[in-house]
């Protein structure tokens, strides 16, 4: 009865832990669908209360009221159609994975494109983009070699911007190629700034924290001359390498401002160490990549609308005053 017993404990153990691997790979697939579907799922920052008909509508309306980034904070007012895995065909045999993101307003918007830095992807940018695709400007958010490969991804970048500047409609007829905004994460940004500096059809360009690398790259911040604006982590949390390069050698047309308490990782929204884990990374916070997704708009839709970022300069005022931005100073 004895060894009966140790027999019938064995095989309950046994089922015990088959039926615990199982769930585990219950809850791992459900979390690769939630991830998943994170990219066209919105975290619930609310809705801005504007019901415009039209962006020409909102871009009135906002230029003609106080600048506010806590309005931009709130996804905005029109819908997004997300393409996934978007191929973008530069020639018969040069083709980008994209995502895209286009915004419904009938009229020709901006065009925002989105470059992720070194080991990451076009994904810790899903969120950033829809956002700021909710307010009027469609978005593009490029998979790019991820390692090592920036002066390279540099020149691709300046071939996309060409290659929708001539050719628009090959994405949507609604892109207003006057008013491409390059953003780059990480090491993306030196990517964007050597785009810029070679003189690309673009209006200008957002740096999310960015970082540095090359003995070049000092000269080519020296021939940029379009608008720059620099959205920093806190450089007493997360330093990232050689940023002060950029406002350093840029000559003028650069603006640059820290959030407090924010790391390097909260410049994408999702992180893609969240993306790699099922949704954890203990190096953000939701409320961060919010407040540099709102300051991520502001900065878009003032240099789409005006040319320049002093709209978005007038917007963190508040922010500037208590504290939660710091470090600002512009040429």
């Amino acid at each position: 009865m004895l060894r009966y017993s140790q027999c019938e404990r064995a095989k309950t153990l046994a089922v015990t832990l088959r039926m615990a691997i199982f769930r585990s790979s219950v809850l791992m697939v459900i979390a690769c669908l939630t991830l998943a579907s994170g990219c066209v799922r919105l975290p619930n920052t609310g809705q801005t209360s504007l019901r415009p008909n039209s962006l020409s509508e909102l871009r009135e309306y906002l230029l003609s009221h106080n600048a506010d980034l806590e309005q931009f904070r709130l996804r905005g007012p029109f819908a997004v159609a997300v393409h996934k895995d978007y191929e973008l065909r530069l020639t018969a045999t040069e083709r980008i994975n994209t995502d895209l993101y286009l915004s419904s307003p009938a009229e020709k918007a901006p065009l925002v494109i989105f470059l992720h830095g070194y080991d990451s992807s076009k994904e810790a940018h899903s969120f950033q983009a829809m956002h700021v695709a909710s307010w009027g400007m469609h978005c593009l958010a490029l998979q790019l070699p991820n390692k090592g490969q920036w002066t390279s991804n540099a020149r691709t970048l300046a071939t996309i911007v060409n290659f929708i500047y001539r050719s628009p409609q090959t994405i949507d007829s609604r892109i207003d190629v006057n008013k491409i905004i390059l953003v780059g994460h990480s090491f993306g940004g030196s990517s964007v700034a050597m785009t810029l500096a070679e003189g690309t059809r673009a209006a200008g360009g957002i740096l999310l924290d960015p970082a540095a690398v090359g003995k070049d790259l000092p000269e080519f911040l020296r021939r940029i001359n379009t608008p720059v604006m620099l959205l920093g982590a806190d450089e007493h949390l997360s330093v990232a390498r050689n940023r002060d390069y950029f406002y350093r050698f840029i000559r003028s047309g650069i603006a640059e401002v820290s959030i407090k308490d924010a790391t390097h990782e909260d410049a994408q929204y999702p992180s893609e160490s969240s993306l790699q884990t099922f949704g954890s990374d203990v190096e953000t916070t939701e409320e961060l990549q919010i407040t540099f997704v709102s300051a991520l708009t502001s900065a878009a839709f003032s240099l789409s609308a005006t040319g320049k970022f002093d709209y978005a300069w007038t917007s963190f005022a508040d922010v500037l005053k208590n504290g939660k931005f710091f470090n600002a100073k512009k040429k």
